[in-house]
């Protein structure tokens, strides 16, 4: 019985526990037993009531140098009671420089609720009516650490609850400072450089247009140098590969020379820091990603020219399937550094978080639009990796397309290019190429049988013109496998009869110059010496007792 008293005494304590620990954590605040209680009491017309007016009232107080007024938004209840009305002025100070120079504020993200509920006018969002406690403005990463600031409610005793700065936010100001705050260069301007003039200190719109023209001579002094330096270079296919990746080197190490100089040097103000620091960073991917690209083409390039030369279908299989290969590990190393880059972007810039927010939001109406605007181009991209893996065509394949005797010239992600016998270029969607069929004449080799047909007479001798074209065909070094020349009437009507001369050559260039010459040739000789097998037309007149006959050519 004893054990059973105990067990039910267990679960009720457990019971209490987690309901107290529930009703806690559903209070819209966080309870505090005396609030900043070294800063005396607040002024009456500091707003904290939300989120949004506790920002504001931070920022205004702060660009009136008001920094005593200014730390009444911060919870410094990790200071003691003592030491907070000398650091809250300070640690004002500094939190607006970092917020100045750093932070760009999304004002209308801020809640203007004292609950800081959130809203949304489409109902997309999974969180809509959800209230907070405690919001983050901004998370900032220094040398691989995440810092956030952030702003939470705060209760003392039967006071009103008010928004404030976390003490996590104020821990962090020093370093945050350190980072972001004014170089040491500043301290030697003048109070009148250091005014602000719109958006930005008067200073900035000197040193902007200097810096971006510095980078620029950077950027053009960069490339000059690679280009010299792939001169130099003794190797060939190292010399082109440098040379195609010059400009992307240029603007990968102009990128990276800028960030180091925000980094070290200059510190500007917030507008300019949340544009100029993300597009550095995708300056920097892009060209590192770029040069990457165009040297591994310039290598593949080499390669092919050196291991497989022009290609066409009189190359052995083995090089067209090589050829085909290289292209399709192009393809590969695109995808693969493409997502590369863009997963580092996003990574870099913390966009993960708010953009899978809003994937979540509106994962319906993305879906639907991505599948109706990307569908083209998604399916070409899979038959192009189709055709890649399956090879039912290789560069340099000979095919016969819609009635277009043509060469596989080159295939690329969304489209076919198609090279004719006369030079002309086709172009063709990879998804419309796989859904029609075509005649590939070098699937297992480049070897054709070419058909020479002419309509004579009924009087012409098969046998006399079978041995004349079988002399003809020997001579023609465009001919090949002898013993499988031959020749047969292949129809008939009252017009004549069609004979049909076949022939096979080494490949489909060859078959066409030789069906050609041999047609030639052939007609040449029933001319001179037989002019009596042209076709003829035969007109029976009245009760068929008198025949006219005329040479119909």
């Amino acid at each position: 019985m004893i054990p059973f008293v105990r067990l039910v005494l267990f679960c009720l304590l457990c019971g209490l526990g987690i309901a107290a620990g529930a009703q806690e954590g559903d209070q819209p605040w966080y309870e505090m037993d005396g609030l900043n209680e070294g800063l005396g009491a607040a002024p009456q017309r500091l707003d904290r009531s939300t989120p949004r007016a506790a920002m504001r009232s931070f920022i205004d107080l702060t660009r009136s140098e008001r920094f005593d007024w200014a730390a009444h938004t911060l919870n410094l209840s990790n200071i003691s009671a003592g030491q907070q009305a000398d650091e809250g002025p300070r640690l004002a100070a500094m939190l607006a420089s970092v917020i100045e120079r750093r932070i760009w504020i999304d004002w209308s993200g801020l809640s203007a609720r004292p609950d800081a509920m959130i809203e949304s006018e489409t109902g997309n969002n999974p969180r809509a009516g959800e209230t907070r406690r405690n919001i983050r403005i901004e998370m900032v990463e220094v040398d691989g650490r995440a810092y956030e600031v952030r702003l939470a409610r705060y209760k003392d005793g039967d006071e009103e609850p008010v928004w404030l700065f976390t003490p996590q936010t104020i821990d962090d100001i020093p370093g945050l400072y350190a980072e972001f705050g004014p170089r040491r260069f500043e301290q030697y301007l003048p109070d009148s450089l250091k005014s602000r003039a719109g958006p930005l200190r008067a200073w900035e719109w000197i040193a902007l247009p200097l810096y971006l023209g510095l980078l620029g001579l950077l950027l053009w002094g960069t490339n000059r140098f690679v280009v010299m330096l792939s001169r130099k270079t003794p190797r060939a296919s190292l010399r082109q590969a440098v040379d195609r990746a010059a400009m992307p080197l240029a603007l990968m190490i102009t990128a990276f020379v800028a960030q180091l100089f925000l980094n070290l040097a200059v510190s500007f103000s917030g507008p300019v820091t949340n544009v100029v620091r993300p597009a550095l960073v995708i300056i920097m991917v892009s060209g590192l990603g770029i040069a990457a690209l165009r040297a591994v083409d310039a290598i593949l390039d080499r390669i092919t020219l050196r291991v497989v030369g022009d290609i066409d279908d009189t190359r052995s299989l083995d090089k067209r399937e090589l050829y085909t290969s290289i292209f399709a590990l192009r393809r590969i190393i695109v995808l693969f550094m493409v997502g590369f880059a863009i997963v580092y972007v996003l990574l870099r810039l913390n966009l993960f978080e708010s953009i899978g927010m809003t994937l979540l939001a509106s994962a319906g109406v993305l879906t639907v639009l991505l599948g109706i605007a990307g569908q083209a181009v998604l399916g070409n991209i899979l038959a192009s990796l189709q055709i890649a893996l399956a090879k039912p065509v290789r560069i340099g394949d000979s095919i016969l397309f819609e009635g277009n005797w043509a060469y596989v010239e080159s295939i690329y992600y969304t489209f076919i290019r198609l090279r004719t016998w006369d030079e002309r270029r086709i172009v063709v969607p990879v998804r419309y190429f796989v859904s029609k069929p075509f005649e590939n004449w070098s699937v297992r080799d480049a070897r054709i049988y070419s058909t020479i047909r002419l309509v004579l007479d009924h009087s012409a001798d098969i046998e006399e013109l079978r041995d004349k074209f079988i002399e003809f065909a020997k001579a023609r070094d465009g001919v090949i496998d002898h013993d499988k020349l031959c020749a047969y009437v292949s129809g008939q009507s009252s017009e004549g009869q069609e004979m049909s001369f076949y022939v096979m050559s080494p490949d489909p260039t060859a078959g066409w110059e030789t069906e050609m010459q041999l047609r030639e040739d052939m007609l040449a000789y029933i001319r001179e010496h037989h002019p009596d097998w042209w076709p003829r037309e035969r007109v029976a007149g009245e009760g068929g007792a008198a025949r006219l006959s005329f040479d119909a050519s």
